[in-house]
């Protein structure tokens, strides 16, 4: 067996260090369009989801009234207060503009939705909310990203 001098190590690990540093930037620039790639999927989601409350009213006004049982909110109101967050949240998210309280709102009426009819859903619809609450929550806890309306807000104010 050969034991290599510490130049021979050295010459063998640079290469192997220059390769990895050059996957860490990689990555480091795929952080920004992964951001945005997943405020506009989670925002998208929810203004549909929305929208769709606005053209049924009536059935919106229904589910809340029979299917989705909201702690300490009369049907109407939460009906109203879902239906606005859903609306207004998900543009604030989608530009990144207030990003971090566009993330919190859509992450609380997530988990309402999700705990006031968890018992009504099926495995795989619990897991879309689950997957949709982790991507909000990235969004919350690092912020929207370089691409973002923040981010050309935050550099115009240095």
């Amino acid at each position: 067996m050969t034991t290599l001098t510490a130049p021979q190590r050295l010459r063998c690990t640079l290469p192997m260090r220059r390769a990895w540093g050059r996957i860490i930037n990689l990555l480091d620039g795929l952080q920004a369009p992964a951001l945005l790639a997943a405020r506009l999927y989670v925002s998208y989601v929810f203004f549909n989801s929305g929208l769709q409350s606005l053209r049924d009213w009536s059935g919106t006004v229904w589910l809340y009234e029979n299917e989705f049982h909201v702690a300490l909110l009369p049907p109407h109101v939460a009906a109203v207060a879902g239906t606005a967050g859903e609306l207004l949240l998900p543009p604030l998210l989608a530009l990144g503009l207030f990003g971090r309280f566009g993330a919190l709102g859509l992450f609380v009426v997530n988990a309402v939705a999700l705990l006031s009819y968890m018992y009504a859903l099926q495995p795989p619809a619990i897991l879309m909310h689950v997957i949709w609450g982790i991507l909000i929550a990235v969004a919350a806890l690092w912020g929207p990203g370089k691409w973002s309306v923040d981010h050309l807000l935050s550099r115009r104010r240095t």
